[in-house]
């Protein structure tokens, strides 16, 4: 559930009406997790609360996004709720894994919440083993999506106009029978269930991912969140007036955090 932080006795902070939720699935190469941290850096957002459950492995660390000494002490959890009203868009960003079996019981407690805040859509990045395709897959961008049939009915005509390809369904039975075909995102975490469960209650979810392998995955965060602001315009594109191509990765700001993205250095007294 969702808990307002006692900054300046907002008791708005939890109606989001209108709002689009833009959130990550904890997938392969926390690739969608990444992108997040790219959004919330880059847009300045206020963190306007937690989302409390039981379903996520526990952890508290500094703040992700300190830009100075006084904010640096500032604690974070592993669900953080932030807002930009100006762009009607909340943030709930997920810093720790699922607990075994509490996929379903999270959805649940997340797709409620989407209803009582009366967000109108919610967006995931997410992710999937690259080496999971199938031939069809393999072709063209690593980039692909999914909308509910609520969103598609708003949205659809547009993402046909961007180009973007969705997610493709692939055989049940590879070999046996080819064409039964079925949704699977293979190291995608909640993304398939909180997808199928939105369907069936109705709310309107976009599912942007990329196929990904582990490793560094900066270059697929950012990639994905290049994707994400093709669509939703978050920040402006900057269009080159010379010759070379501007590198639209240079738009996004990255977090403190990322200093410490695999861990310290080596230690100078070993050498």
């Amino acid at each position: 559930m969702f808990v307002p932080c006692d900054r300046g006795g907002d008791s708005s902070a939890s109606d989001f009406k209108g709002f689009t939720l833009l959130m990550p699935a904890v997938s392969v190469g926390n690739v969608g997790q990444l992108a997040i941290d790219l959004v919330i850096s880059t847009l300045d957002m206020t963190k306007v609360g937690y989302f409390y459950t039981n379903c996520l492995v526990p952890m508290v660390g500094n703040n992700p996004y300190a830009t100075a000494e006084e904010n640096s002490t500032e604690l974070s959890i592993n669900a953080e709720v932030y807002s930009l009203p100006s762009k009607k868009l909340v943030v709930l960003q997920i810093r720790s894994p699922f607990i075994k079996n509490k996929y379903r019981p999270f959805c649940e407690t997340l797709l409620s919440w989407v209803k009582s805040s009366k967000c109108a859509r919610v967006v995931l990045l997410s992710s999937s083993h690259a080496y999971q395709r199938d031939d069809e897959q393999l072709l063209g961008t690593p980039l692909r999506y999914l909308l509910t049939p609520d969103l598609e009915k708003a949205v659809g005509g547009l993402m046909q106009e961007l180009n973007w390809k969705e997610m493709e369904k692939v055989a049940a039975y590879p070999g046996i029978n080819d064409t039964d075909k079925v949704l699977h995102i293979p190291g995608g975490g909640i993304t398939k269930l909180l997808f199928t469960e939105s369907c069936s209650k109705g709310i309107q979810m976009a599912v942007l991912l990329k196929f990904c392998s582990e490793g560094d995955n900066i270059p697929d965060a950012f990639l994905l969140v290049n994707y994400l602001n093709e669509w939703l315009q978050l920040v402006k594109t900057e269009v080159s007036t010379s010759n070379s191509s501007t590198d639209p990765s240079s738009q996004w700001k990255i977090p403190s955090s990322w200093r410490l993205l695999f861990g310290n250095g080596l230690p100078p007294a070993l050498f």
